[in-house]
């Protein structure tokens, strides 16, 4: 093991796991981390067998959390594990998440940070208490082309803000929700382990982590419609959000997981009073910029034309594509920096305070559906 790396483990993310997948990825490619052990399914018999493929010291895998606490704590500080992900089902983040800090571990952890807002304001006074890292992977503020809309909207290239509308379309959940049966196969569609929101705490949220990040405002309100399908499938799966800026930017966020052969077709366009952006996830290194009365100009990552952040996120020469994988390590590489002290670019990693925003976008959403879409503080 390389002594330089940052020694990881990972809570969740065992074999049959796609997120399991990305973070692996994600902490290797950006030659920051080395995966030590963990506790990657609740079978140890599993996760030992699943830590022999990995070619991992089976003694650092554990058969629960407390297990994992209580012998890394025993390990001399240089040989402890330095940083923990939390890739488990939306239920276990909280609980899980407070061990881990309570023991002294920077986190990683998947979106929504908790199930409920209390929760992540619980965990966010935790980590100022212990002095700790704290991330939540909103995967795609890490593209190169996302922190570049970041950084022209900072520098005025479109001028005042005053529209943004944002898209997020799957279609994957068409082949449960019509049948009670195949629903109850879900986790995401069981409140017991889900959590309050289906669609918006999955990728809702994930929008409105964005449009906050792009353009440095924050949702002040919103007025929000949601639609579960049928009157025992008690998680919304598809839904619109209005949304307005403290200072009275109007916009919206439409969300669906029902969107009939959509993939993972995130939109998102920001317009000004000088000028426009326009990004989408399916096409990430493309950004359209665009000016009335002139040529739409298009932003690629990999040249010198882009700002320091984004140059700095890139890891190929223009023209070789990049995706989540590299997005991922992106934010990956700006917790290490953190963790090591370093100097890092603002926005380089989404934090602690972005997964309580979360959290208070998700219950504001539901909370003004339920009162019959009346307008509501975030």
């Amino acid at each position: 093991m390389s002594s330089n790396k940052l020694r990881l483990g990972l809570i969740g993310g065992g074999a049959n796991s796609f997120i399991g997948i990305a973070h692996r990825i994600a902490a290797h490619s950006g030659e920051q981390f080395s995966l030590v052990g963990g506790v990657f399914g609740s079978d140890h018999r599993q996760s030992k067998e699943f830590a022999r493929q990995l070619d991992l010291d089976e003694s650092r895998t554990y058969a629960d959390v407390e297990s994992f606490i209580e012998r890394e704590l025993l390990l001399p500080e240089s040989q402890r594990i330095e940083v923990v992900s939390v890739l488990t089902p939306n239920f276990l983040h909280y609980p899980v998440a407070k061990k881990l800090i309570e023991a002294g571990f920077n986190i990683i952890c998947e979106k929504p940070m908790t199930f409920t807002l209390e929760q992540a304001e619980n965990l966010a006074a935790l980590v100022a208490e212990k002095s700790l890292i704290f991330c939540v992977t909103h995967t795609y503020t890490g593209y190169p082309m996302v922190r570049q809309m970041r950084e022209m909207i900072a520098a005025g290239a479109i001028g005042k803000l005053q529209k943004i509308d944002g898209q997020y379309y799957q279609g994957w959940i068409n082949e449960f929700v019509h049948d009670a049966e195949k629903r109850s196969e879900v986790w995401r569609l069981n409140p017991e382990k889900s959590g309050q929101s289906c669609c918006f705490g999955d990728i809702g949220v994930h929008l409105f982590n964005l449009i906050e990040f792009t353009t440095g405002a924050e949702v002040a309100s919103v007025l929000a419609d949601v639609d579960t399908m049928y009157i025992d499938n008690p998680l919304d799966v598809d839904g619109t959000a209005l949304i307005r800026t403290g200072e009275g930017v109007r916009g919206i966020i439409r969300a669906s997981q029902i969107a009939t052969g959509e993939e993972n077709n995130i939109s998102l366009a920001i317009y000004g009073d000088k000028g426009a952006l326009k990004w989408e996830q399916e096409k990430p290194t493309v950004l359209h910029f665009l000016q009335e009365g002139k040529p739409a100009q298009i932003f690629k990552p990999g040249n010198d034309y882009n700002s320091a952040f984004a140059q700095e996120s890139n890891k190929l020469a223009p023209g070789h594509p990049e995706g989540m994988f590299d997005a991922l390590s992106n934010i990956y590489s700006g917790v290490a920096k953190a963790v090591r002290k370093q100097a890092f670019h603002q926005g380089a990693f989404p934090g602690v305070a972005d997964g309580v925003r979360g959290m208070r976008f998700i219950e504001a959403v539901l909370s003004s559906d339920r009162q019959g879409q009346v307008w509501v503080w975030v």
